[in-house]
Parts: C-alpha cells; sequence; structure tokens
C-alpha cells in the first residue's frame, strides 16, 4: 500500500461508510507453508465497546478455512472506484500516467465461531442483501429446514478484530489546482468509474486546496 500522506482518508467516518458500500472484500492470509491464500466474500463492519470487527462466513475445510485455523492473522481489502488518469491532462504533461482509485485495508486476527453464530449470521446476510424483504424466498428463515441443515454443515461463521486499518484514497491530491480541475473534467466524460472518482474529487476541492477562494 502506498503510504503517502496525501493520499490518506481521515475520517473514520467517511471509512466506515466506504465499508460499508464496498463489502465484498478480499480476504487474504498465510498458510502453514506460508503460502499466500485468499478468497472474496461479503463482510459486515461492527463496532463494540470502541472495537472495530468485521463478519461474515468462508466454506469449511478450504485452503482458506485451514490457513487461518493454523495463522489468525488477517488482511481485508476493499475496494471502490478505479479510473487511469492520463499525464496529458496535467499542467505538465511531460510526466507518467496514474490510476485513480479507493481502498481500504483492515488488518486483524480472525475467530472461528459456533453454529448459533452461523446462524445469526446468514439470516443477517440474507435480509441485508434482499433489502430486508422478508417476504423473499431466499432470506434464511424462509429456507427449506433440510436445506439449511445440509448448507450449514458446510460453511463456518467468522468474525475479525480489527487492529489496524489503512486507507489510500489517490485522487489527484499531489497536483496543481489546474491539473486537479483539469482532471476532474475529463473523468466526467468517461463512464461509470471515471465520473465516480471525479464527484470524490470535487468534494474534496476545498480540503485539498483551502487557499483557493473558488
Amino acid at each position: 500500500m502506498y503510504d503517502l500522506p496525501y493520499h490518506k482518508e481521515k475520517n473514520e467516518q467517511v471509512i466506515k461508510e466506504f465499508v460499508e458500500k464496498h463489502p465484498f472484500a478480499f480476504l487474504t492470509g498465510c498458510d502453514a507453508g506460508n503460502k499466500p491464500v485468499a478468497t472474496q466474500i461479503p463482510v459486515f463492519f461492527e463496532e463494540r465497546d470502541g472495537k472495530k470487527f468485521l463478519s461474515g462466513h468462508i466454506m469449511k475445510n478450504t485452503d482458506h478455512h485451514k490457513a487461518f485455523v493454523h495463522n489468525p492473522n488477517v488482511l481485508a481489502v476493499f475496494t471502490g472506484n478505479h479510473t487511469y488518469v492520463s499525464a496529458t491532462w496535467y499542467s505538465n504533461p511531460h510526466q507518467a500516467s496514474t490510476w485513480n482509485y479507493m481502498s481500504v485495508h483492515a488488518k486483524g486476527t480472525i475467530k472461528f465461531l459456533d453454529g448459533a453464530a452461523l446462524e445469526e449470521m446468514l439470516r443477517k446476510t440474507t435480509l441485508h442483501f434482499e433489502n430486508y424483504n422478508k417476504h423473499s424466498s431466499t432470506i434464511y428463515d424462509n429456507l427449506p429446514l433440510e436445506y439449511k441443515q445440509r448448507v450449514m454443515g458446510a460453511i463456518i461463521a467468522f468474525e475479525i478484530e480489527v487492529s489496524k486499518i489503512d486507507t489510500v484514497f489517490k485522487l489527484s491530491q499531489d497536483r496543481d489546482a489546474k491539473s486537479y480541475e483539469n482532471i476532474q473534467e475529463h473523468l466526467k466524460t468517461q463512464g461509470q468509474d471515471g465520473k465516480v472518482i471525479a464527484a470524490e474529487m470535487a468534494k474534496r476541492t476545498k480540503d485539498v486546496f483551502p487557499g483557493d477562494k473558488k
């Protein structure tokens, strides 16, 4: 992760909202042979007693489950919209182009939970992603008992106590005001990713250029 101060997001509420908006995390660790393992899964962010937690569920007896049992240190990466930024948009175009993006890295230790916690996790997950439609056929409480018993035997719930959160909100904060504005104008003509990044840059203009009276 690029550890540059001008690319850091310091507002904890913004970070929390980003994680909640992009819950499909890339969860990675190392197995007993120090080989990397990873999976992508939806996780929930919670705060309890001044501590931060991520929770979700994965399949049992997979490489990542076995790795996390052996080594509970994990990294969850949350990524959002991202886009190419051409150096031709800078006031001085004779330099390298780059990529603008937003990312949150959460480090912590994972703990696997019991069956009751798994049931609650599945209930919470299905309700959340079905927009709390209690009549949906796919929410946990509406699934056939035989199906639930079969599925629950193959998965396990977990909780990660987060020890550190790092961020990179790389949004051209290191550019001059003219370049910053020009990048936004070009990104507005791009696809959805470009438009989202342009909007994020616009929201931060006054913080990036506090002396600019525009």
